[in-house]
Protein backbone atom coordinates (compact mmCIF):
# COMPACT_ATOMS: atom_id res chain seq x y z
CA UNK A 1 0.00 0.00 0.00
CA UNK A 2 1.37 3.41 -0.96
CA UNK A 3 1.65 6.30 1.47
CA UNK A 4 -1.31 8.39 0.24
CA UNK A 5 -3.82 5.57 0.34
CA UNK A 6 -2.40 4.46 3.72
CA UNK A 7 -2.78 7.92 5.28
CA UNK A 8 -6.21 8.42 3.70
CA UNK A 9 -7.82 5.60 5.70
CA UNK A 10 -7.78 7.13 9.22
CA UNK A 11 -8.68 10.59 7.90
CA UNK A 12 -11.59 9.16 5.87
CA UNK A 13 -12.91 7.30 8.93
CA UNK A 14 -12.67 10.46 11.05
CA UNK A 15 -14.55 12.63 8.54
CA UNK A 16 -17.11 9.87 7.93
CA UNK A 17 -17.91 9.73 11.66
CA UNK A 18 -18.32 13.51 11.76
CA UNK A 19 -20.70 13.43 8.79
CA UNK A 20 -22.78 10.62 10.30
CA UNK A 21 -23.02 12.58 13.53
CA UNK A 22 -24.23 15.60 11.51
CA UNK A 23 -27.04 13.47 10.06
CA UNK A 24 -28.65 13.35 13.52
CA UNK A 25 -28.40 17.10 14.16
CA UNK A 26 -29.37 18.40 10.71
CA UNK A 27 -32.57 20.22 11.75
CA UNK A 28 -30.95 21.92 14.75
CA UNK A 29 -27.86 22.77 12.67
CA UNK A 30 -30.04 24.48 10.07
CA UNK A 31 -31.96 26.51 12.64
CA UNK A 32 -28.74 27.61 14.35
CA UNK A 33 -27.16 28.43 11.01
CA UNK A 34 -29.93 30.85 10.05
CA UNK A 35 -29.41 32.72 13.32
CA UNK A 36 -25.65 32.87 12.75
CA UNK A 37 -25.97 34.05 9.16
CA UNK A 38 -28.43 36.83 9.99
CA UNK A 39 -26.31 38.00 12.92
CA UNK A 40 -23.11 38.02 10.84
CA UNK A 41 -24.72 40.14 8.09
CA UNK A 42 -26.73 42.50 10.30
CA UNK A 43 -24.43 45.45 9.56
CA UNK A 44 -24.29 44.95 5.79
CA UNK A 45 -26.33 47.05 3.39
CA UNK A 46 -28.62 44.09 2.70
CA UNK A 47 -29.00 43.45 6.43
CA UNK A 48 -29.88 47.07 7.04
CA UNK A 49 -32.34 47.16 4.12
CA UNK A 50 -34.14 44.11 5.52
CA UNK A 51 -33.88 44.92 9.25
CA UNK A 52 -31.80 41.87 10.13
CA UNK A 53 -31.35 43.26 13.65
CA UNK A 54 -35.04 42.57 14.33
CA UNK A 55 -35.13 39.00 12.98
CA UNK A 56 -35.68 36.45 15.74
CA UNK A 57 -37.14 33.47 13.85
CA UNK A 58 -37.60 31.88 10.45
CA UNK A 59 -41.06 33.46 10.33
CA UNK A 60 -39.47 36.90 10.73
CA UNK A 61 -36.90 36.08 8.08
CA UNK A 62 -39.55 34.92 5.59
CA UNK A 63 -41.60 38.09 6.15
CA UNK A 64 -38.69 40.49 5.78
CA UNK A 65 -36.62 38.78 3.07
CA UNK A 66 -38.55 37.92 -0.09
CA UNK A 67 -37.43 35.18 -2.46
CA UNK A 68 -35.26 36.60 -5.23
CA UNK A 69 -33.60 35.41 -8.42
CA UNK A 70 -30.40 36.85 -9.84
CA UNK A 71 -32.11 39.74 -11.61
CA UNK A 72 -33.52 40.98 -8.31
CA UNK A 73 -30.07 40.63 -6.71
CA UNK A 74 -28.27 42.41 -9.51
CA UNK A 75 -28.38 45.93 -7.93
CA UNK A 76 -26.48 44.60 -4.91
CA UNK A 77 -23.99 42.72 -7.10
CA UNK A 78 -23.44 45.88 -9.14
CA UNK A 79 -22.52 47.77 -5.96
CA UNK A 80 -19.90 45.13 -5.14
CA UNK A 81 -18.52 45.42 -8.68
CA UNK A 82 -18.24 49.17 -8.08
CA UNK A 83 -15.94 48.48 -5.13
CA UNK A 84 -18.42 48.89 -2.26
CA UNK A 85 -17.77 46.88 0.91
CA UNK A 86 -20.25 45.23 3.32
CA UNK A 87 -23.01 44.95 0.72
CA UNK A 88 -24.30 41.38 0.97
CA UNK A 89 -21.73 39.99 3.38
CA UNK A 90 -19.02 41.52 5.51
CA UNK A 91 -16.10 42.91 3.50
CA UNK A 92 -15.90 42.01 -0.17
CA UNK A 93 -15.94 38.62 -1.93
CA UNK A 94 -12.61 36.93 -2.61
CA UNK A 95 -13.97 35.73 -5.97
CA UNK A 96 -16.82 36.14 -8.40
CA UNK A 97 -17.92 32.87 -10.00
CA UNK A 98 -18.91 33.78 -13.53
CA UNK A 99 -21.74 31.72 -14.95
CA UNK A 100 -24.23 31.90 -17.79
CA UNK A 101 -27.87 32.32 -16.88
CA UNK A 102 -30.77 31.23 -19.09
CA UNK A 103 -32.53 34.57 -18.63
CA UNK A 104 -29.97 36.84 -16.95
CA UNK A 105 -27.03 36.63 -19.33
CA UNK A 106 -23.71 36.48 -17.48
CA UNK A 107 -24.10 36.17 -13.71
CA UNK A 108 -21.50 37.09 -11.12
CA UNK A 109 -21.94 34.97 -7.99
CA UNK A 110 -19.98 36.06 -4.90
CA UNK A 111 -17.66 33.62 -3.13
CA UNK A 112 -16.36 34.81 0.23
CA UNK A 113 -13.59 33.74 2.59
CA UNK A 114 -16.31 32.14 4.70
CA UNK A 115 -17.99 30.29 1.81
CA UNK A 116 -14.97 28.89 -0.06
CA UNK A 117 -14.56 25.92 2.35
CA UNK A 118 -18.05 24.75 1.32
CA UNK A 119 -16.90 24.43 -2.30
CA UNK A 120 -13.57 22.77 -1.45
CA UNK A 121 -14.40 20.48 1.46
CA UNK A 122 -17.63 19.00 0.13
CA UNK A 123 -16.00 17.28 -2.84
CA UNK A 124 -13.29 16.03 -0.48
CA UNK A 125 -15.92 14.72 1.95
CA UNK A 126 -17.69 12.80 -0.82
CA UNK A 127 -14.46 10.97 -1.64
CA UNK A 128 -13.68 10.33 2.03
CA UNK A 129 -17.16 8.90 2.65
CA UNK A 130 -16.61 6.59 -0.30
CA UNK A 131 -13.25 5.50 1.09
CA UNK A 132 -14.64 4.87 4.58
CA UNK A 133 -17.65 2.89 3.35
CA UNK A 134 -15.95 0.78 0.67
CA UNK A 135 -12.40 0.57 1.96
CA UNK A 136 -11.15 1.52 -1.51
CA UNK A 137 -8.33 4.02 -1.07
CA UNK A 138 -6.06 2.78 -3.87
CA UNK A 139 -7.28 5.40 -6.34
CA UNK A 140 -5.50 8.06 -4.24
CA UNK A 141 -2.16 6.67 -5.47
CA UNK A 142 -2.99 6.98 -9.18
CA UNK A 143 -3.67 9.86 -11.53
CA UNK A 144 -6.86 11.90 -11.05
CA UNK A 145 -8.51 14.04 -13.69
CA UNK A 146 -11.01 16.82 -13.12
CA UNK A 147 -12.51 18.02 -16.41
CA UNK A 148 -12.99 21.69 -15.63
CA UNK A 149 -13.03 25.22 -16.94
CA UNK A 150 -9.95 27.37 -17.33
CA UNK A 151 -8.25 28.46 -14.07
CA UNK A 152 -7.27 31.76 -15.69
CA UNK A 153 -9.05 34.53 -13.79
CA UNK A 154 -9.90 38.06 -14.84
CA UNK A 155 -10.73 40.94 -12.50
CA UNK A 156 -14.16 42.48 -12.19
CA UNK A 157 -14.31 45.42 -9.82
CA UNK A 158 -10.90 44.34 -8.56
CA UNK A 159 -12.22 40.87 -7.65
CA UNK A 160 -10.70 37.72 -9.25
CA UNK A 161 -13.40 36.27 -11.51
CA UNK A 162 -13.79 33.05 -13.47
CA UNK A 163 -15.67 29.78 -13.81
CA UNK A 164 -16.27 28.00 -10.51
CA UNK A 165 -14.33 24.90 -11.60
CA UNK A 166 -11.40 27.13 -12.55
CA UNK A 167 -11.52 28.89 -9.17
CA UNK A 168 -11.63 25.59 -7.30
CA UNK A 169 -8.61 24.44 -9.32
CA UNK A 170 -6.55 27.00 -7.41
CA UNK A 171 -7.49 25.30 -4.14
CA UNK A 172 -6.61 21.67 -4.93
CA UNK A 173 -4.61 20.45 -1.89
CA UNK A 174 -0.86 20.22 -2.39
CA UNK A 175 -0.82 16.50 -1.65
CA UNK A 176 -3.03 15.93 -4.74
CA UNK A 177 -1.19 18.27 -7.11
CA UNK A 178 1.29 15.61 -8.19
CA UNK A 179 -1.58 13.27 -9.05
CA UNK A 180 -3.75 15.82 -10.84
CA UNK A 181 -4.22 15.95 -14.58
CA UNK A 182 -4.37 17.68 -16.98
CA UNK A 183 -1.48 20.11 -16.62
CA UNK A 184 -2.13 23.71 -15.69
CA UNK A 185 -1.16 24.83 -19.20
CA UNK A 186 -3.68 22.47 -20.80
CA UNK A 187 -6.40 23.50 -18.35
CA UNK A 188 -5.89 27.09 -19.46
CA UNK A 189 -6.82 26.34 -23.09
CA UNK A 190 -10.15 28.01 -23.84
CA UNK A 191 -11.09 26.12 -27.02
CA UNK A 192 -12.74 22.94 -25.75
CA UNK A 193 -11.87 20.64 -28.65
CA UNK A 194 -8.23 21.72 -28.67
CA UNK A 195 -8.18 21.30 -24.90
CA UNK A 196 -9.74 17.84 -25.15
CA UNK A 197 -7.09 16.68 -27.62
CA UNK A 198 -4.35 17.88 -25.26
CA UNK A 199 -6.03 16.14 -22.31
CA UNK A 200 -6.04 12.90 -24.30
CA UNK A 201 -2.34 13.41 -25.13
CA UNK A 202 -1.48 13.86 -21.46
CA UNK A 203 -3.60 11.04 -20.05
CA UNK A 204 -3.74 8.21 -22.59
CA UNK A 205 -0.63 6.45 -21.24
CA UNK A 206 -1.13 7.32 -17.56
CA UNK A 207 -2.38 5.25 -14.61
CA UNK A 208 -5.78 6.94 -14.42
CA UNK A 209 -7.71 5.85 -11.32
CA UNK A 210 -10.37 8.57 -10.90
CA UNK A 211 -12.12 10.67 -13.56
CA UNK A 212 -14.50 13.50 -12.70
CA UNK A 213 -16.67 15.88 -14.72
CA UNK A 214 -20.08 16.59 -16.22
CA UNK A 215 -21.38 13.37 -17.90
CA UNK A 216 -21.73 14.64 -21.50
CA UNK A 217 -18.17 16.00 -21.48
CA UNK A 218 -16.77 12.83 -19.87
CA UNK A 219 -18.43 10.98 -22.74
CA UNK A 220 -16.63 13.20 -25.24
CA UNK A 221 -13.34 12.45 -23.47
CA UNK A 222 -14.04 8.71 -23.54
CA UNK A 223 -14.94 8.86 -27.24
CA UNK A 224 -11.64 10.56 -28.08
CA UNK A 225 -9.70 8.01 -26.04
CA UNK A 226 -11.46 5.12 -27.80
CA UNK A 227 -10.81 6.65 -31.23
CA UNK A 228 -7.13 7.12 -30.42
CA UNK A 229 -6.46 3.79 -28.68
CA UNK A 230 -9.04 1.40 -30.12
CA UNK A 231 -9.66 0.20 -26.56
CA UNK A 232 -12.48 0.41 -24.04
CA UNK A 233 -11.70 2.86 -21.26
CA UNK A 234 -11.63 0.11 -18.66
CA UNK A 235 -8.95 -1.73 -20.66
CA UNK A 236 -6.97 1.42 -21.40
CA UNK A 237 -7.02 2.35 -17.69
CA UNK A 238 -7.14 -0.99 -15.82
CA UNK A 239 -6.95 0.72 -12.40
CA UNK A 240 -9.71 3.22 -13.17
CA UNK A 241 -12.37 2.40 -10.56
CA UNK A 242 -14.07 5.62 -9.45
CA UNK A 243 -16.06 8.09 -11.58
CA UNK A 244 -17.30 11.34 -10.03
CA UNK A 245 -20.00 13.32 -11.77
CA UNK A 246 -22.35 16.26 -11.25
CA UNK A 247 -24.07 19.14 -12.99
CA UNK A 248 -26.81 17.04 -14.62
CA UNK A 249 -28.81 13.94 -13.75
CA UNK A 250 -26.42 11.02 -14.27
CA UNK A 251 -28.96 8.31 -15.06
CA UNK A 252 -29.69 9.20 -18.73
CA UNK A 253 -25.94 9.07 -19.48
CA UNK A 254 -25.08 6.06 -17.32
CA UNK A 255 -25.67 3.28 -19.87
CA UNK A 256 -23.52 4.87 -22.60
CA UNK A 257 -20.71 5.82 -20.21
CA UNK A 258 -20.68 2.31 -18.74
CA UNK A 259 -20.59 0.82 -22.25
CA UNK A 260 -17.60 3.02 -23.10
CA UNK A 261 -15.80 1.87 -19.96
CA UNK A 262 -16.66 -1.76 -20.70
CA UNK A 263 -17.18 -2.84 -17.11
CA UNK A 264 -19.07 -1.75 -13.98
CA UNK A 265 -17.47 1.03 -11.96
CA UNK A 266 -18.23 2.84 -8.72
CA UNK A 267 -19.73 6.30 -9.18
CA UNK A 268 -20.11 9.28 -6.86
CA UNK A 269 -22.73 11.92 -7.61
CA UNK A 270 -22.32 15.56 -6.59
CA UNK A 271 -24.64 18.58 -6.58
CA UNK A 272 -22.38 21.63 -6.97
CA UNK A 273 -23.24 25.07 -8.33
CA UNK A 274 -21.62 28.48 -8.38
CA UNK A 275 -23.96 29.46 -5.55
CA UNK A 276 -22.84 26.60 -3.31
CA UNK A 277 -22.15 22.88 -2.98
CA UNK A 278 -25.54 21.60 -1.89
CA UNK A 279 -25.32 17.82 -1.60
CA UNK A 280 -23.15 14.78 -2.28
CA UNK A 281 -23.53 11.03 -2.49
CA UNK A 282 -22.36 9.71 0.86
CA UNK A 283 -23.17 6.02 0.31
CA UNK A 284 -22.90 3.45 -2.45
CA UNK A 285 -25.73 1.52 -0.78
CA UNK A 286 -28.42 4.19 -0.45
CA UNK A 287 -30.15 6.32 -3.11
CA UNK A 288 -29.81 10.07 -3.30
CA UNK A 289 -27.33 12.66 -2.10
CA UNK A 290 -26.86 13.84 1.47
CA UNK A 291 -27.96 17.47 1.92
CA UNK A 292 -25.09 19.67 3.11
CA UNK A 293 -26.82 20.97 6.24
CA UNK A 294 -23.81 22.26 8.18
CA UNK A 295 -21.71 24.03 5.57
CA UNK A 296 -22.77 27.68 5.54
CA UNK A 297 -26.00 27.20 3.54
CA UNK A 298 -29.49 27.59 5.02
CA UNK A 299 -32.10 25.82 2.91
CA UNK A 300 -35.76 26.60 2.30
CA UNK A 301 -38.14 24.58 0.16
CA UNK A 302 -41.09 25.91 -1.84
CA UNK A 303 -43.66 23.38 -3.12
CA UNK A 304 -43.33 23.49 -6.89
CA UNK A 305 -47.03 24.27 -7.32
CA UNK A 306 -46.45 27.53 -5.39
CA UNK A 307 -43.23 28.53 -7.08
CA UNK A 308 -43.49 32.00 -8.60
CA UNK A 309 -46.45 33.06 -6.43
CA UNK A 310 -46.24 36.29 -4.48
CA UNK A 311 -46.20 34.69 -1.02
CA UNK A 312 -45.31 31.01 -1.41
CA UNK A 313 -45.02 28.59 1.48
CA UNK A 314 -41.38 28.49 2.57
CA UNK A 315 -40.68 25.25 4.37
CA UNK A 316 -37.72 24.55 6.62
CA UNK A 317 -35.90 21.23 6.61
CA UNK A 318 -38.05 19.88 9.44
CA UNK A 319 -41.20 20.35 7.35
CA UNK A 320 -40.28 18.53 4.12
CA UNK A 321 -41.83 15.26 2.97
CA UNK A 322 -40.45 12.37 0.95
CA UNK A 323 -41.53 12.31 -2.70
CA UNK A 324 -42.61 15.97 -2.99
CA UNK A 325 -41.03 18.32 -5.55
CA UNK A 326 -39.60 21.52 -4.08
CA UNK A 327 -37.93 24.58 -5.53
CA UNK A 328 -34.63 25.00 -3.68
CA UNK A 329 -34.05 28.36 -1.96
CA UNK A 330 -30.75 29.21 -0.27
CA UNK A 331 -29.24 31.76 2.09
CA UNK A 332 -25.46 31.57 2.43
CA UNK A 333 -22.29 32.95 4.00
CA UNK A 334 -21.45 34.26 0.53
CA UNK A 335 -24.27 36.80 0.93
CA UNK A 336 -27.10 35.22 -1.04
CA UNK A 337 -30.41 35.65 0.77
CA UNK A 338 -33.59 33.63 0.02
CA UNK A 339 -32.01 33.08 -3.38
CA UNK A 340 -33.89 31.00 -5.95
CA UNK A 341 -31.23 28.89 -7.69
CA UNK A 342 -33.68 27.51 -10.26
CA UNK A 343 -33.34 23.82 -9.32
CA UNK A 344 -36.04 21.52 -8.02
CA UNK A 345 -35.30 18.66 -5.64
CA UNK A 346 -37.14 15.69 -4.20
CA UNK A 347 -36.36 14.01 -0.90
CA UNK A 348 -35.83 10.26 -1.06
CA UNK A 349 -35.18 10.10 2.69
CA UNK A 350 -35.60 12.33 5.74
CA UNK A 351 -33.52 10.14 8.07
CA UNK A 352 -31.00 11.22 6.97
CA UNK A 353 -31.96 14.04 4.58
CA UNK A 354 -31.08 12.77 1.11
CA UNK A 355 -32.27 14.33 -2.14
CA UNK A 356 -32.28 13.86 -5.89
CA UNK A 357 -32.34 16.74 -8.35
CA UNK A 358 -35.68 16.52 -10.16
CA UNK A 359 -35.33 19.39 -12.63
CA UNK A 360 -35.20 23.12 -13.23
CA UNK A 361 -37.95 25.56 -12.36
CA UNK A 362 -37.73 27.14 -15.82
CA UNK A 363 -37.26 23.90 -17.77
CA UNK A 364 -40.67 22.40 -18.50
CA UNK A 365 -43.24 22.10 -21.25
CA UNK A 366 -46.70 23.43 -20.60
CA UNK A 367 -47.59 24.82 -24.01
CA UNK A 368 -50.88 22.90 -23.79
CA UNK A 369 -51.38 22.83 -20.01
CA UNK A 370 -49.53 19.55 -19.41
CA UNK A 371 -46.60 20.88 -17.31
CA UNK A 372 -44.22 18.08 -18.19
CA UNK A 373 -41.04 18.33 -16.11
CA UNK A 374 -37.46 17.12 -16.55
CA UNK A 375 -37.83 14.23 -14.12
CA UNK A 376 -40.71 12.82 -16.18
CA UNK A 377 -39.05 12.95 -19.60
CA UNK A 378 -35.82 11.48 -18.24
CA UNK A 379 -37.69 8.64 -16.52
CA UNK A 380 -39.69 7.91 -19.69
CA UNK A 381 -36.53 7.93 -21.81
CA UNK A 382 -34.56 5.67 -19.46
CA UNK A 383 -37.41 3.14 -19.24
CA UNK A 384 -37.83 3.05 -23.02
CA UNK A 385 -34.13 2.89 -23.81
CA UNK A 386 -33.62 0.04 -21.36
CA UNK A 387 -36.59 -1.94 -22.70
CA UNK A 388 -35.55 -1.41 -26.32
CA UNK A 389 -31.84 -1.96 -25.53
CA UNK A 390 -30.88 1.39 -27.02
CA UNK A 391 -28.18 3.80 -25.83
CA UNK A 392 -28.90 7.53 -25.83
CA UNK A 393 -26.11 10.09 -26.11
CA UNK A 394 -28.21 13.23 -25.59
CA UNK A 395 -31.73 14.56 -26.06
CA UNK A 396 -34.02 17.55 -25.58
CA UNK A 397 -37.76 18.10 -25.99
CA UNK A 398 -39.77 21.05 -27.32
CA UNK A 399 -43.43 21.70 -28.15
CA UNK A 400 -44.54 21.95 -31.77
CA UNK A 401 -47.60 24.18 -31.93
CA UNK A 402 -49.53 23.85 -35.18
CA UNK A 403 -52.18 26.16 -36.54
CA UNK A 404 -54.12 23.05 -37.61
CA UNK A 405 -56.38 21.42 -35.00
CA UNK A 406 -54.99 18.19 -33.63
CA UNK A 407 -51.58 18.64 -35.26
CA UNK A 408 -49.60 19.87 -32.24
CA UNK A 409 -47.20 17.51 -30.48
CA UNK A 410 -44.02 17.18 -28.46
CA UNK A 411 -40.90 16.94 -30.61
CA UNK A 412 -38.02 14.91 -29.20
CA UNK A 413 -34.56 15.61 -30.59
CA UNK A 414 -32.54 12.47 -29.83
CA UNK A 415 -28.95 11.55 -30.61
CA UNK A 416 -28.82 7.75 -30.53
CA UNK A 417 -25.63 5.75 -30.24
CA UNK A 418 -27.30 3.44 -32.77
CA UNK A 419 -30.76 4.30 -34.05
CA UNK A 420 -33.45 1.74 -33.11
CA UNK A 421 -34.27 -0.76 -35.84
CA UNK A 422 -37.93 0.21 -35.44
CA UNK A 423 -38.04 3.94 -34.69
CA UNK A 424 -41.89 4.19 -34.78
CA UNK A 425 -42.08 1.42 -32.18
CA UNK A 426 -39.55 3.23 -30.01
CA UNK A 427 -41.54 6.49 -30.32
CA UNK A 428 -44.78 4.72 -29.41
CA UNK A 429 -43.21 3.15 -26.31
CA UNK A 430 -41.66 6.47 -25.30
CA UNK A 431 -45.00 8.23 -25.66
CA UNK A 432 -46.75 5.59 -23.57
CA UNK A 433 -44.13 5.82 -20.83
CA UNK A 434 -44.51 9.60 -20.69
CA UNK A 435 -48.30 9.24 -20.52
CA UNK A 436 -47.87 6.98 -17.50
CA UNK A 437 -45.72 9.63 -15.83
CA UNK A 438 -47.92 12.67 -16.51
CA UNK A 439 -51.70 12.41 -16.29
CA UNK A 440 -52.25 15.78 -17.99
CA UNK A 441 -50.21 14.73 -21.00
CA UNK A 442 -52.16 11.47 -21.08
CA UNK A 443 -55.45 13.41 -21.08
CA UNK A 444 -54.30 15.58 -23.98
CA UNK A 445 -53.37 12.52 -26.04
CA UNK A 446 -56.57 10.65 -25.11
CA UNK A 447 -58.65 13.70 -25.95
CA UNK A 448 -56.94 14.12 -29.35
CA UNK A 449 -55.74 17.59 -28.35
CA UNK A 450 -52.18 16.46 -29.04
CA UNK A 451 -50.78 13.93 -31.43
CA UNK A 452 -48.36 11.39 -30.03
CA UNK A 453 -44.78 12.59 -29.81
CA UNK A 454 -42.48 12.70 -32.81
CA UNK A 455 -38.77 11.99 -32.86
CA UNK A 456 -36.23 13.98 -34.86
CA UNK A 457 -33.01 11.93 -34.82
CA UNK A 458 -29.93 14.12 -34.41
CA UNK A 459 -26.82 13.27 -36.42
CA UNK A 460 -23.71 11.92 -34.70
CA UNK A 461 -22.11 14.61 -32.52
CA UNK A 462 -25.00 16.89 -33.47
CA UNK A 463 -25.44 18.17 -29.91
CA UNK A 464 -21.72 18.85 -29.68
CA UNK A 465 -21.90 20.80 -32.93
CA UNK A 466 -24.97 22.67 -31.65
CA UNK A 467 -23.20 23.66 -28.42
CA UNK A 468 -20.20 24.76 -30.47
CA UNK A 469 -22.46 26.87 -32.69
CA UNK A 470 -23.77 28.82 -29.69
CA UNK A 471 -20.34 29.16 -28.06
CA UNK A 472 -21.06 26.84 -25.14
CA UNK A 473 -18.96 23.78 -25.87
CA UNK A 474 -17.20 22.25 -22.86
CA UNK A 475 -16.65 23.45 -19.32
CA UNK A 476 -19.77 23.36 -17.16
CA UNK A 477 -22.21 24.03 -20.01
CA UNK A 478 -24.98 21.53 -20.67
CA UNK A 479 -27.97 21.05 -22.96
CA UNK A 480 -31.35 22.00 -21.49
CA UNK A 481 -33.62 18.95 -21.35
CA UNK A 482 -36.83 20.88 -21.90
CA UNK A 483 -37.97 24.16 -23.37
CA UNK A 484 -41.42 25.69 -23.37
CA UNK A 485 -40.60 27.34 -26.68
CA UNK A 486 -38.82 26.43 -29.93
CA UNK A 487 -35.57 28.31 -29.33
CA UNK A 488 -33.36 25.24 -28.91
CA UNK A 489 -35.42 23.22 -31.40
CA UNK A 490 -34.90 25.77 -34.16
CA UNK A 491 -31.18 25.94 -33.45
CA UNK A 492 -30.95 22.13 -33.69
CA UNK A 493 -32.61 21.87 -37.11
CA UNK A 494 -29.29 22.02 -39.06
CA UNK A 495 -28.10 18.98 -37.08
CA UNK A 496 -31.06 16.68 -37.82
CA UNK A 497 -30.24 13.51 -39.76
CA UNK A 498 -31.19 13.98 -43.39
CA UNK A 499 -34.37 12.19 -44.44
CA UNK A 500 -35.62 11.91 -40.83
CA UNK A 501 -39.34 12.40 -40.34
CA UNK A 502 -40.71 10.51 -37.36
Amino acid sequence: MKIKSFLAKPFANYIYKQIRKGMTTAVADQQNLLTQLVKAAAKTQFGDDHQFATIRSHEDFAKQVPVRDYEAFRPYIDKIKEGKHNVLWKGIPIYFAKTSGTTSGVKYIPITKDSIPNHINTARNALLCYMAETGNTKFADGKLIFLSGSPVLERVGGIPTGRLSGIVNHHVPKYLRANQLPSYETNCIEDWEQKLDKIVDETIDQNMTLISGIPPWMQMYFDRLEERSGKKIGDLFPNFNVMVQGGVNFEPYKAKLTASIGRPIDTIELFPASEGFFAFQDSQKEPGMLLNTCSGIFFEFIPVAEHGKENPTRLQLKDVKVGENYALIISTNAGLWAYDIGDTVKFVSTDPYRIVVSGRTKHYISAFGEHVIVEEVEAAMMKTAEAEKVQIREFTVAPFISSDAGKSYHEWFIEFEQEPADLPKFAQALDQNLREKNVYYDDLISGSILETLRISPVQKNGFVDYMKSIGKLGGQNKVARLGNDRKIAEALLPFIKQGSDM
